[in-house]
């Protein structure tokens, strides 16, 4: 699905060649400041590579439009956006975006009892707290029914017990509807755990790509 070829990026990224595989979870790992999200950035056009190419569907990345290329390749941040307005509001806000059909509120409800969040759709999004956001964005994202998942810390902001549930829930959703996920985790338990590949990104040294047996 992707393919990197002599991939430079500053002075943090250094990628001779590298492939990830579409319908598989992979997970990014590495000490902090060591390019992990640079590299998942990369991957929807929020920045380009300074040097070597990067290939996605065996299109150029370039070559794609980048609206229709986010369409189909979503990026959750560490900190997501919430939008003024209700739960409902920000949970339609990416159906909205991928120019896809509003879903009916039993859906919505399905969706929030899926990212284990307890929560009316018509409370103030704005009121909730940071690992409340970052599960309603999470159920954003997952409305949108993307063929590409890109996910930076999604349970930076949660407690463990609830991080592995929605980690489960993420890695279930991605192998029940054959998509593909790559996410940053500061956890090697994860990245062991739930991982079909895991590279690992460290300063001055070679990417590492490692095949997890199962």
């Amino acid at each position: 699905m992707y393919r990197f070829e002599d991939v430079r990026y500053r002075d943090i990224l250094n990628i001779d060649r590298l492939t990830i595989h579409e319908n598989l979870v992979t997970s990014i790992v590495g000490p902090s400041g060591s390019g992990k999200t640079t590299f998942i950035r990369l991957l929807n056009k929020l920045i380009s590579p300074d040097k070597g190419e990067i290939t996605y569907k065996d299109k150029r990345l370039m070559e794609w439009d980048s609206v229709e290329l986010r369409r189909e390749v979503v990026m959750l941040p560490q900190q997501p956006a919430i939008y003024s307005g209700t739960v409902k509001d920000n949970l339609l806000k990416g159906l909205l975006y991928s120019e896809r059909e509003p879903v009916s509120d039993e859906v919505l409800l399905e969706m929030l009892e899926s990212v284990k969040l307890d929560k009316d759709l018509d409370d103030n999004a704005e009121l909730l707290s940071g690992g409340e956001k970052q599960r309603l964005a999470l159920g954003r994202v997952l409305l949108m029914e993307p063929e590409v998942l890109l996910l930076d810390e999604p349970s930076s902001a949660l407690d463990d017990k609830t991080e592995l549930i929605i980690i489960e829930e993420v890695v279930e959703y991605t192998r029940r509807n054959n998509k593909t996920l790559v996410m940053v985790t500061h956890s090697n338990r994860i990245a062991e755990d739930f991982s079909d590949l895991i590279i690992r990104i460290s300063p001055d040294e070679p990417v590492q790509i490692r095949e997890v047996s199962r």
